[in-house]
């Protein structure tokens, strides 16, 4: 949305919709004020999308006796399950021919086609190729796993990822925003 050729567009499709209105709306008493076309606003879109998986919190190294002081339930040694939701919030200049930021159903697909296909019904501690070996498949190191690859996904996209919740329970989540 900031080349100059998307500024000219935008500017073009300003001024057909600011005459066609003016022409409507002459002698009706309106009174008409397009400046935000040429000024966009900022939009953020979440989509949510859900998907259920078992893991198991546990360092080999460890007793089993440490390993249940440290992760509780969640060391459980024959795994344990969650319903997750994962919220990506996106943000970007609304097209101004569509409106969208980004079409929320192409959102969708890739939001399906780089995570919930991968984790959805897996095992995390064994079945999914993007978590290193070793590492704690905690909803915090999850999140930022899945933000690295929406954020590669959407590198060619009008809009930029935001903002990432993933809920584990209704009472726990973890929200990252790409900061290093």
């Amino acid at each position: 949305m900031d080349s100059p050729v998307n500024f000219a567009i935008m500017v073009r499709t300003y001024d057909t919709l600011s005459q066609s209105f003016k022409k409507m709306s002459s002698g009706m008493g309106i009174v008409t004020n397009h400046t935000r076309f040429l000024f966009p606003q900022m939009v953020y879109i979440t989509r949510i999308e859900r998907f259920n998986a078992a893991h198991k919190l546990w360092v080999d190294d460890w007793s089993e006796e440490q390993n249940k002081a440290v992760f509780g339930k969640c060391s459980n040694k024959n795994w344990h399950g969650h319903n997750y939701n994962l919220h990506v919030t996106v943000k970007g200049m609304p097209d101004p021919v569509t409106g969208f930021i980004i079409d929320v159903k192409h959102l969708s697909v890739i939001i399906k086609e780089q995570v919930i296909d991968h984790l959805d019904h897996s095992n995390l501690n064994l079945d999914v190729d993007f978590i290193p070996k070793g590492m704690q498949p905690t909803t915090e190191n999850l999140v930022i796993l899945i933000w690295q690859r929406l954020e590669a996904a959407l590198q060619d996209s009008p809009c930029k990822l935001h903002a990432l919740k993933l809920w584990e329970t209704e009472t726990i989540y973890a929200e990252y925003y790409g900061e290093k």
